[in-house]
């Protein structure tokens, strides 16, 4: 516990100062802490629970199976002929529109709500101990979701979908931010990544060396962490079929819609169960103080302020941070339309989108870790590994934007979309491990939690914006492709960005910053960029 001197020399730290600092070093507490292998287990563990399934997945399948029930084909009179090869339109928002458009709005008004409520708590995970309460309290609120959907399962329900399908992404995406908070400090505290410095401060190991090491660290904890998570769904996914035939769900149109909710429930019901030990056994590492002259709830649209004013002087940072801010829109608006595209050519088969998801999720670890080791064997950067991956994120809406002239390919059959969770898995899923990985390489490691969660807002800001967009687009063309156009041009200008980060360079830039702040005492402990050390110390 800090002494009351010291107490009080916090409360002279401007809020610019405090927002900079980071309390999880170990340079800036007298407490040390050391990641155990239980509590990177644990932590491990709750991401198996906190897999999408309920709010990303089944949610939203079960949303749009709702309106297409629920809907009518625009061909005849309103409500007269009942949805099926053709287009499928509800009043939504004072228009009439396409099924897939409500999606996408809905899912873009989601993001919206998860950007301004992030700019709000977000700085949260920075201070004092807040961070585990607040992903508790969006863990329980997303099972008490997952829940809620036995309680929709009629047509006439789906404005009632509306909400579930809002609350129920808003939640998992909070959870997921607060939960992958904890990363940054988790490989810092590692036993061997403190050896490392250890070795560095006594000269038996170049700084160079200790960086590269620290990168692999990072790679290893985040891929290891998605294939875990992997494992774990591909297990629940399988219980998941044995309660299909159970509840006989292909046996007709009600027995599916049914058997969608009870999915989600017991989704959720598995994702508390495995998230207790995560809860009672994290380690409360401490963080900042709120800074005189502010408040909790308005320290997060400082610390957003500071955080990106600052990233301005840092050129690399910034410029992947524009790529970010590209790149995850595109990833996340595809993602959404290739997923009403396969839920309407699979006929919203509760059945069949389980197989599905088996064959992507096994897809998916055998992708990652399979980057991991080839990365591991060759000594490949992250910034080379995600522009690898990144190429076919661009090459995914090449397949979508084929199918805008015809209905021969383009997820226009079947086939395409096993064929897609197989692609999907293996090539694209890796981004979310390395996308983040890059975070730490081109930020300050003693303001690491900072950028981090501007990283976070970015992410959940640019969300929004390509479903709305594609949304429109599929208003004004009536093909469900067309979005694939914008997705595909906006994709190829996003590389540009990641094309001109330099890692390297992004350190010294970093070093540089945290020296020039030190001289004009923008922080209490002015530390290395590389190793969060005070600098000057020998």
């Amino acid at each position: 516990m800090a002494s009351k001197n010291s107490e009080e020399k916090h409360n002279e730290i401007s809020v610019d100062t405090l927002a900079f600092q980071d309390l999880n070093d170990p340079q800036n507490s007298q407490s040390e802490w050391t990641t155990t292998r239980v509590e990177l287990w644990y932590f491990y563990l709750y991401y198996v629970g906190n897999n999408g399934l309920s709010g990303f997945n089944f949610g939203p399948s079960q949303f749009q199976n709702l309106l297409f029930i629920a809907g009518y084909d625009p061909s005849q009179p309103p409500f007269t002929l009942a949805c099926g090869d053709g287009d499928c339109v509800l009043p939504y928002l004072g228009k009439v529109r396409d099924i897939n458009a409500i999606v996408l709005l809905t899912n873009g008004i989601s993001f919206a709500i998860q950007a301004a409520l992030l700019l709000l708590i977000g700085g949260w995970a920075d201070y004092g101990r807040w961070r585990p309460n607040i992903t508790i309290f969006f863990t329980i609120l997303a099972v008490a979701v997952s829940f809620a959907w036995l309680g929709v399962d009629d047509p006439s329900q789906w404005r009632a979908g509306i909400a579930l399908y809002i609350v129920g992404l808003i939640s998992y995406q909070c959870t997921l931010t607060f939960w992958t908070a904890a990363f940054p400090g988790l490989v810092r505290d590692l036993p061997e990544v403190k050896e490392s410095l250890a070795e560095v401060k006594t000269g038996k190991k170049d700084l160079d060396s200790h960086v590269k090491f620290t990168s692999i660290s990072r790679n290893r904890v985040s891929n290891i962490s998605f294939t875990i998570q992997s494992v774990g769904e591909v297990l629940i996914l399988a219980v998941m079929v044995g309660i299909l035939k159970g509840l006989k769900s292909d046996s007709s149109t009600e027995a599916n819609t049914k058997a969608f909710s009870v999915l989600i429930a017991f989704s959720g019901g598995v994702w508390v169960l495995v998230a207790l030990p995560w809860f009672f056994l994290e380690k409360r590492r401490p963080g900042l103080q709120v800074p005189s002259g502010s408040t909790i709830f308005a320290v997060g649209f400082r610390q957003f302020y500071v955080a990106f004013r600052e990233c301005l002087r840092l050129k690399q940072t910034f410029l992947y941070l524009i790529f970010y801010f590209l790149m995850g829109d595109v990833l996340n608006t595809t993602v959404t339309v290739v997923g009403t595209l396969q839920n309407s050519l699979v006929s919203y088969s509760t059945l069949q989108l389980t197989l599905l998801l088996i064959v992507g999720i096994v897809a998916q670890a055998t992708g990652i870790y399979t980057f991991w080791l080839v990365q591991k064997r060759f000594g490949i950067s992250t910034k080379t590994m995600l522009t690898f991956n990144a190429c076919w994120i661009i090459v995914l809406t090449i397949w979508g934007l084929i199918g805008v002239h015809t209905d021969r390919f383009g997820f226009k059959h079947v086939w395409e979309v096993w064929v897609y969770q197989v692609f999907y898995g293996v090539m694209v899923c890796p981004w979310y491990a390395y996308s983040q990985t890059m975070i730490s390489e081109v930020s300050p490691l003693p303001q690491m939690f900072l950028f981090f969660a501007l990283f976070s807002v970015v992410g959940k800001t640019s969300a929004f914006i390509g479903p709305f967009v594609s949304s429109a687009i599929i208003d004004d063309s009536s093909n469900n492709n067309m979005p694939f156009a914008f997705l595909f041009a906006l994709g190829v200008f996003s590389m540009i960005f990641l094309w001109f980060v330099d890692v390297p360079r992004s350190r010294i830039e970093c070093e540089d910053f945290i020296k020039a702040e030190s001289e004009r005492r923008a922080f209490e402990t002015s530390a290395s960029a590389y190793t969060g050390d005070p600098i000057g110390d020998a």
